[in-house]
């Protein structure tokens, strides 16, 4: 049925949304590059061969449309930078815009074309994660990469104009290759590549399906698919396809201030607000309070790499409340003893909710008690950078640091083909 019904949907999104996560997660992925990060991949990706189809951003080398999918999806979500959808916890744009980005340039397809592909991508992927918040991470598995190859198999699927019968067999397809394991307890990198994994998987599904290979019809909610096979229960079908076309989740895609789970995005903004006009008086505690949600998520106190820093609430209301911001990109120092001290003595508990919001929506509340004796509080009722955001706009200009290629991707729907996007992204790297 779930199948079925994004197989034979023609959508029409906003075209505004759908660019500003695409200029979002192009400057994630410049910054990525910029940083070396992605290099494990991009080192494969050359090395798998194939016509030079599509661009590895941010240009201008270019291979297979499969391998750019790859390696570009691994690169916008290398630095904890990229959009997220709060009641999936998903990274729609690392996964998606890889995909409209390889197979529309392989193609040459209008920007309209590749607008429509990654809108319809991205919402089916929001769509499978919102439907079972957030049973994937609670079993250990990453959200993105599990839904992830059936949000990139149907943009690949519109991009190739298969029809809706072929779609579906993509979608099939696509279905042999959800997974996604995490395991942060034991460090590794690897979680950074699961978007690309899913790029790449949805780009060879469609290939596959328009070759004549097929999968199965229900893949999704059928006795065996996704939902039973790997969470245990099906959703009522309704719950992913309801209002489909009508009201889009990919409106409520946040864009990420800090280079953060954004489950703890709310605790930071009350750090940051606590810390203002502190006074030169050391720190004996900090108490959090978090959506109970979220708080076995993100409960890491002393990780060993970035990334498990990028996930620890401890550490980042630590790096907030000393140095103003948290961005643990590449090059941070996880060993910092005074971060490391000032975490270990920050607790959580469970804070009050908002039954109408998802769990990465939430209130937060920090309170810091000092040597003088003071108590000093700040308190949120939701984290920045969400749909709300009246400086969304400015947010997603300023992280993606990107000149005349934002400009035009914010366009993109006007242009032939996203080729002068590309271009200009070229000259800008110089």
């Amino acid at each position: 049925m779930i199948s079925r019904a994004f197989a034979e949907w023609a959508p029409k999104p906003p075209p505004e949304i759908v660019t500003r996560l695409l200029v979002d997660g192009l400057g994630c992925a410049v910054a990525a590059a910029r940083a070396g990060e992605g290099q494990p991949a991009l080192t494969v990706a050359r090395a798998l061969g194939g016509p030079p189809e599509a661009t590895v951003l941010p240009g201008p080398a270019r291979v297979s449309a499969p391998a750019a999918a790859f390696v570009n999806g691994v690169l916008v979500h290398a630095l904890g930078r990229d959009p997220v959808h709060g009641s999936g916890l998903v990274h729609p744009t690392a996964v998606v815009l890889p995909v409209a980005f390889a197979v529309g340039e392989e193609v040459s397809a209008s920007g309209a074309e590749i607008v429509a592909a990654a809108g319809a991508g991205m919402e089916l992927l929001c769509r499978l994660g919102a439907a079972v918040p957030p049973e994937f991470h609670r079993r250990g598995l990453h959200a993105t990469s599990a839904c992830g190859v059936f949000g990139a198999a149907l943009t690949a699927a519109r991009l190739y104009a298969l029809d809706p019968e072929t779609t579906r067999h993509a979608l099939g397809i696509a279905g042999s290759q959800a997974g996604g394991r995490v395991e942060r307890a034991r460090g590794g990198t690897v979680e950074q590549a699961h978007p690309g994994f899913a790029a790449q998987s949805g780009v060879i599904a469609a290939r596959l399906a328009e070759a004549g290979l097929t999968g199965p019809r229900d893949v999704l909610d059928g006795d065996f698919g996704l939902y039973r096979a790997l969470l245990g229960e099906v959703p009522d079908a309704a719950a992913v396809t309801e209002g489909l076309g009508e009201v889009w989740e990919i409106e409520q895609v946040a864009v990420k201030p800090y280079a953060a789970c954004r489950m703890v995005h709310a605790a930071l903004d009350a750090a940051a607000l606590v810390r203002r006009g502190l006074p030169a008086v050391p720190i004996v505690s900090v108490e959090v309070e978090l959506h109970p949600v979220a708080l076995p998520l993100v409960t890491g106190r002393a990780p060993s790499t970035p990334h498990e820093a990028r996930h620890s609430l401890a550490w980042n209301v630590a790096a907030v409340l000393l140095d103003g911001k948290a961005d643990p990109a590449h090059d941070i120092d996880v060993r910092r003893p005074d971060i490391r001290a000032l975490a270990a003595r920050v607790t959580a508990k469970p804070g009050p909710g908002d039954a109408a919001r998802s769990v990465a929506e939430q209130p937060a509340r920090v309170t810091l008690r000092l040597a003088d004796g003071t108590r000093h509080e700040g308190f949120v009722p939701r984290p920045s950078g969400g749909p709300a955001d009246p400086g969304l706009d400015g947010l997603v200009r300023a992280k993606a640091g990107l000149g005349r290629a934002a400009d035009l991707l914010a366009d993109l729907a006007a242009l032939p083909s996203l080729r002068p996007v590309l271009r200009a992204l070229e000259e800008e790297q110089g």
